[in-house]
Protein backbone atom coordinates (compact mmCIF):
# COMPACT_ATOMS: atom_id res chain seq x y z
CA UNK A 1 0.00 0.00 0.00
CA UNK A 2 2.87 2.67 1.25
CA UNK A 3 4.67 2.27 -2.55
CA UNK A 4 2.06 2.04 -4.12
CA UNK A 5 -0.07 5.24 -2.69
CA UNK A 6 3.61 7.28 -3.51
CA UNK A 7 3.64 5.66 -6.72
CA UNK A 8 0.29 7.20 -7.59
CA UNK A 9 0.78 10.32 -5.84
CA UNK A 10 4.92 11.13 -5.39
CA UNK A 11 3.72 14.64 -3.23
CA UNK A 12 2.05 12.11 -0.17
CA UNK A 13 4.08 12.82 3.02
CA UNK A 14 4.81 10.49 5.43
CA UNK A 15 2.64 11.82 7.81
CA UNK A 16 -0.33 11.11 5.40
CA UNK A 17 0.73 7.69 5.27
CA UNK A 18 0.98 7.18 8.51
CA UNK A 19 -2.85 8.47 9.06
CA UNK A 20 -3.73 6.53 6.20
CA UNK A 21 -2.77 3.33 7.79
CA UNK A 22 -3.94 4.19 11.19
CA UNK A 23 -7.40 4.50 9.47
CA UNK A 24 -6.87 1.30 7.95
CA UNK A 25 -6.06 -0.45 11.36
CA UNK A 26 -2.05 -0.98 11.01
CA UNK A 27 0.01 1.61 13.23
CA UNK A 28 3.36 2.15 11.68
CA UNK A 29 5.91 5.04 12.39
CA UNK A 30 7.87 7.64 10.27
CA UNK A 31 11.24 5.55 10.10
CA UNK A 32 9.06 2.56 9.37
CA UNK A 33 7.68 4.21 6.05
CA UNK A 34 10.92 5.88 5.38
CA UNK A 35 13.06 2.52 5.54
CA UNK A 36 10.34 0.65 3.53
CA UNK A 37 10.07 3.22 0.52
CA UNK A 38 14.41 3.35 0.56
CA UNK A 39 14.15 -0.70 0.11
CA UNK A 40 12.02 0.41 -3.00
CA UNK A 41 14.35 2.47 -4.30
CA UNK A 42 12.49 5.47 -3.42
CA UNK A 43 13.96 8.56 -1.55
CA UNK A 44 12.47 11.76 -0.58
CA UNK A 45 13.86 14.35 -3.17
CA UNK A 46 13.31 18.46 -3.71
CA UNK A 47 10.83 18.63 -6.91
CA UNK A 48 12.81 20.15 -9.44
CA UNK A 49 11.22 23.09 -10.74
CA UNK A 50 10.38 23.27 -14.19
CA UNK A 51 8.66 25.76 -16.83
CA UNK A 52 4.92 25.44 -17.10
CA UNK A 53 4.39 24.26 -19.97
CA UNK A 54 1.44 24.60 -22.64
CA UNK A 55 0.29 22.30 -25.17
CA UNK A 56 1.73 24.96 -27.73
CA UNK A 57 5.31 25.20 -26.50
CA UNK A 58 5.30 21.08 -25.91
CA UNK A 59 5.08 20.89 -29.66
CA UNK A 60 7.71 23.72 -30.37
CA UNK A 61 10.14 21.63 -27.85
CA UNK A 62 9.69 19.19 -29.71
CA UNK A 63 10.12 20.52 -32.83
CA UNK A 64 13.41 21.87 -32.14
CA UNK A 65 14.68 18.16 -30.56
CA UNK A 66 13.43 17.12 -33.89
CA UNK A 67 15.26 19.00 -35.89
CA UNK A 68 18.35 19.34 -33.90
CA UNK A 69 19.02 15.88 -32.52
CA UNK A 70 21.39 14.97 -35.35
CA UNK A 71 23.43 18.36 -35.36
CA UNK A 72 26.75 17.14 -35.15
CA UNK A 73 29.23 18.33 -31.81
CA UNK A 74 30.92 20.78 -34.31
CA UNK A 75 27.61 22.33 -35.13
CA UNK A 76 26.99 23.27 -31.36
CA UNK A 77 30.39 24.10 -31.07
CA UNK A 78 30.26 26.70 -33.49
CA UNK A 79 27.12 28.20 -30.75
CA UNK A 80 27.13 31.45 -28.57
CA UNK A 81 25.06 31.43 -26.53
CA UNK A 82 23.30 34.35 -24.52
CA UNK A 83 21.42 35.41 -21.54
CA UNK A 84 20.62 38.19 -18.90
CA UNK A 85 20.31 37.26 -15.27
CA UNK A 86 19.76 38.90 -11.42
CA UNK A 87 21.76 37.96 -8.97
CA UNK A 88 21.08 39.74 -5.58
CA UNK A 89 22.85 40.74 -3.18
CA UNK A 90 21.61 38.58 0.08
CA UNK A 91 19.30 37.09 -1.79
CA UNK A 92 18.92 33.02 -1.92
CA UNK A 93 21.53 32.35 -4.88
CA UNK A 94 22.21 29.48 -3.40
CA UNK A 95 21.88 27.27 -0.77
CA UNK A 96 24.42 27.01 2.35
CA UNK A 97 24.86 24.11 4.57
CA UNK A 98 26.57 23.89 8.21
CA UNK A 99 27.83 21.78 10.66
CA UNK A 100 26.64 22.98 13.82
CA UNK A 101 25.41 21.35 17.64
CA UNK A 102 21.79 20.88 18.68
CA UNK A 103 20.27 24.29 19.39
CA UNK A 104 23.07 26.53 17.98
CA UNK A 105 20.74 27.48 14.97
CA UNK A 106 20.95 30.58 15.03
CA UNK A 107 24.78 31.60 16.22
CA UNK A 108 25.90 33.79 13.27
CA UNK A 109 28.34 31.14 12.04
CA UNK A 110 25.34 29.21 11.43
CA UNK A 111 23.24 31.48 9.63
CA UNK A 112 22.90 33.53 6.59
CA UNK A 113 22.09 37.20 6.56
CA UNK A 114 19.08 38.61 4.74
CA UNK A 115 17.06 41.44 3.73
CA UNK A 116 13.62 42.39 2.28
CA UNK A 117 13.83 42.05 -1.56
CA UNK A 118 17.47 41.00 -1.28
CA UNK A 119 19.11 44.27 -0.41
CA UNK A 120 19.35 45.06 -3.93
CA UNK A 121 20.91 43.50 -7.07
CA UNK A 122 22.78 43.62 -10.21
CA UNK A 123 21.45 42.66 -13.95
CA UNK A 124 24.03 41.19 -16.24
CA UNK A 125 23.91 40.37 -20.01
CA UNK A 126 26.58 37.75 -21.00
CA UNK A 127 27.71 34.86 -23.38
CA UNK A 128 29.62 32.10 -23.79
CA UNK A 129 30.56 29.35 -26.58
CA UNK A 130 32.02 25.70 -25.65
CA UNK A 131 35.14 27.75 -26.48
CA UNK A 132 35.14 29.68 -23.50
CA UNK A 133 32.82 32.64 -21.80
CA UNK A 134 32.49 35.61 -24.04
CA UNK A 135 32.38 39.25 -22.17
CA UNK A 136 29.97 39.54 -19.11
CA UNK A 137 28.61 43.36 -18.52
CA UNK A 138 25.96 44.99 -15.95
CA UNK A 139 22.73 46.46 -17.12
CA UNK A 140 22.57 49.61 -15.18
CA UNK A 141 19.26 50.69 -16.64
CA UNK A 142 16.02 48.84 -17.72
CA UNK A 143 16.50 47.32 -20.72
CA UNK A 144 14.78 47.82 -23.25
CA UNK A 145 15.34 47.01 -27.42
CA UNK A 146 17.70 50.23 -27.91
CA UNK A 147 19.73 49.25 -24.85
CA UNK A 148 19.73 45.16 -26.55
CA UNK A 149 21.28 46.21 -29.31
CA UNK A 150 23.65 48.63 -28.25
CA UNK A 151 24.96 45.59 -25.75
CA UNK A 152 24.64 43.18 -28.48
CA UNK A 153 26.86 46.51 -30.81
CA UNK A 154 29.04 46.40 -28.11
CA UNK A 155 29.52 42.82 -26.87
CA UNK A 156 28.41 39.92 -29.15
CA UNK A 157 31.30 40.35 -31.91
CA UNK A 158 34.09 41.36 -29.99
CA UNK A 159 33.13 38.05 -27.85
CA UNK A 160 32.96 36.04 -31.55
CA UNK A 161 36.82 37.23 -32.22
CA UNK A 162 37.83 36.30 -28.83
CA UNK A 163 36.80 33.23 -28.82
CA UNK A 164 37.78 32.74 -32.19
CA UNK A 165 33.94 31.24 -33.41
CA UNK A 166 34.74 29.50 -37.36
CA UNK A 167 33.21 30.97 -39.93
CA UNK A 168 28.85 30.66 -40.33
CA UNK A 169 29.14 30.87 -36.06
CA UNK A 170 25.33 31.18 -34.43
CA UNK A 171 23.51 33.60 -32.10
CA UNK A 172 21.19 32.54 -29.63
CA UNK A 173 18.74 34.49 -27.87
CA UNK A 174 15.53 33.45 -26.18
CA UNK A 175 11.77 34.87 -27.24
CA UNK A 176 12.03 38.13 -24.58
CA UNK A 177 10.01 40.70 -26.09
CA UNK A 178 13.09 43.07 -26.49
CA UNK A 179 15.25 40.21 -28.46
CA UNK A 180 12.26 39.32 -30.89
CA UNK A 181 11.22 42.90 -31.54
CA UNK A 182 11.25 43.95 -35.11
CA UNK A 183 14.34 46.43 -34.83
CA UNK A 184 16.20 44.13 -33.17
CA UNK A 185 15.56 41.35 -35.91
CA UNK A 186 15.81 43.73 -38.61
CA UNK A 187 19.48 44.89 -37.01
CA UNK A 188 20.59 41.14 -36.65
CA UNK A 189 19.72 40.50 -40.29
CA UNK A 190 21.80 43.77 -41.46
CA UNK A 191 24.61 42.42 -39.01
CA UNK A 192 24.40 39.08 -41.22
CA UNK A 193 24.20 37.29 -38.02
CA UNK A 194 22.50 33.50 -37.46
CA UNK A 195 20.21 33.39 -34.74
CA UNK A 196 18.94 30.21 -33.74
CA UNK A 197 15.35 29.50 -33.64
CA UNK A 198 14.33 29.06 -30.17
CA UNK A 199 11.17 27.52 -28.71
CA UNK A 200 8.64 29.45 -25.94
CA UNK A 201 9.24 28.66 -22.32
CA UNK A 202 12.42 27.08 -22.31
CA UNK A 203 14.48 28.54 -19.92
CA UNK A 204 16.12 25.00 -19.04
CA UNK A 205 17.72 24.51 -22.63
CA UNK A 206 19.78 27.31 -22.40
CA UNK A 207 23.61 26.01 -21.50
CA UNK A 208 24.46 29.03 -20.21
CA UNK A 209 21.93 28.68 -17.08
CA UNK A 210 24.28 25.95 -15.38
CA UNK A 211 27.53 29.26 -16.02
CA UNK A 212 24.61 31.58 -13.88
CA UNK A 213 23.99 28.80 -11.42
CA UNK A 214 27.94 28.50 -11.20
CA UNK A 215 28.63 32.21 -10.80
CA UNK A 216 25.82 32.81 -7.99
CA UNK A 217 27.01 29.93 -5.87
CA UNK A 218 30.73 31.29 -6.64
CA UNK A 219 29.40 34.73 -5.56
CA UNK A 220 27.38 33.79 -2.43
CA UNK A 221 30.57 32.18 -1.20
CA UNK A 222 32.77 35.02 -1.11
CA UNK A 223 29.68 37.15 0.48
CA UNK A 224 29.81 40.67 -0.73
CA UNK A 225 28.75 43.46 1.50
CA UNK A 226 27.34 45.92 -1.14
CA UNK A 227 26.60 46.66 -4.58
CA UNK A 228 29.91 48.04 -5.94
CA UNK A 229 32.01 44.52 -4.44
CA UNK A 230 29.06 42.19 -5.83
CA UNK A 231 29.76 43.51 -9.45
CA UNK A 232 33.47 43.38 -9.05
CA UNK A 233 33.37 39.69 -7.75
CA UNK A 234 30.96 38.57 -10.48
CA UNK A 235 33.63 40.13 -13.07
CA UNK A 236 36.30 38.16 -10.95
CA UNK A 237 34.41 34.94 -10.44
CA UNK A 238 33.13 34.81 -14.84
CA UNK A 239 37.11 35.68 -15.67
CA UNK A 240 37.87 32.37 -13.81
CA UNK A 241 35.63 30.32 -16.16
CA UNK A 242 38.20 31.67 -18.69
CA UNK A 243 41.04 30.27 -16.82
CA UNK A 244 39.66 26.56 -16.53
CA UNK A 245 39.21 26.87 -20.34
CA UNK A 246 42.77 27.73 -20.90
CA UNK A 247 44.22 25.53 -17.87
CA UNK A 248 41.81 23.29 -16.33
CA UNK A 249 39.95 21.45 -19.40
CA UNK A 250 38.51 19.01 -17.53
CA UNK A 251 36.75 21.63 -15.22
CA UNK A 252 35.36 23.90 -18.20
CA UNK A 253 34.18 19.95 -19.44
CA UNK A 254 32.21 19.55 -16.59
CA UNK A 255 30.03 22.74 -16.80
CA UNK A 256 30.00 22.50 -20.36
CA UNK A 257 28.74 18.77 -20.23
CA UNK A 258 26.24 19.26 -17.84
CA UNK A 259 23.41 19.88 -20.01
CA UNK A 260 23.36 17.17 -22.49
CA UNK A 261 20.92 15.82 -24.96
CA UNK A 262 19.47 12.16 -25.23
CA UNK A 263 20.08 10.31 -28.28
CA UNK A 264 17.26 7.71 -27.88
CA UNK A 265 16.41 6.66 -31.57
CA UNK A 266 12.63 6.51 -31.21
CA UNK A 267 11.88 7.95 -27.78
CA UNK A 268 8.69 7.68 -25.72
CA UNK A 269 7.41 11.32 -25.14
CA UNK A 270 4.23 12.44 -23.24
CA UNK A 271 3.73 16.21 -22.16
CA UNK A 272 6.33 17.07 -23.12
CA UNK A 273 8.63 14.74 -21.15
CA UNK A 274 10.89 12.01 -23.24
CA UNK A 275 11.32 8.52 -21.11
CA UNK A 276 14.55 6.63 -22.01
CA UNK A 277 14.04 3.75 -23.61
CA UNK A 278 16.92 2.12 -21.82
CA UNK A 279 19.71 2.91 -19.32
CA UNK A 280 22.07 2.31 -22.54
CA UNK A 281 19.98 5.34 -24.70
CA UNK A 282 20.30 7.80 -22.02
CA UNK A 283 24.45 7.43 -21.66
CA UNK A 284 25.18 8.66 -24.64
CA UNK A 285 24.90 12.71 -24.59
CA UNK A 286 25.82 15.08 -27.11
CA UNK A 287 28.32 17.15 -25.46
CA UNK A 288 26.34 20.49 -25.48
CA UNK A 289 22.47 20.52 -25.46
CA UNK A 290 20.05 18.71 -23.14
CA UNK A 291 17.27 16.79 -23.24
CA UNK A 292 15.37 19.43 -25.30
CA UNK A 293 12.07 17.33 -24.91
CA UNK A 294 11.91 17.67 -21.36
CA UNK A 295 10.74 20.41 -19.00
CA UNK A 296 13.26 20.09 -16.90
CA UNK A 297 17.27 20.18 -17.11
CA UNK A 298 19.47 17.13 -16.76
CA UNK A 299 22.11 17.95 -13.66
CA UNK A 300 24.64 16.12 -14.68
CA UNK A 301 26.39 13.79 -17.86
Amino acid sequence: MITRTVSKNPRTTRGDLVNDLQRAGTKVTKATISNTLRRQGLKSCSARRVPLLKPVHVQARLKFAREHLDYPEEDWENVIWSDETKIELFGKNSTRRVWRRKNAELHPKNTIPTVKHGGGNIMLWGCFSAKGPGRLIRVKERMNGAMYREILSDNLLPSARELKMKRGWVFQHDNDPKHTARATKEWLRKKHFKVLEWPSQSPDLNPIENLWRELKVCVAQRQPQNITALEEICMEEWAKFLFYTLCCEEVWNSLWCQYTMRTESEPRSRRGYVVSNSAEDSSKPHKLLLNVCQGYCIGHC
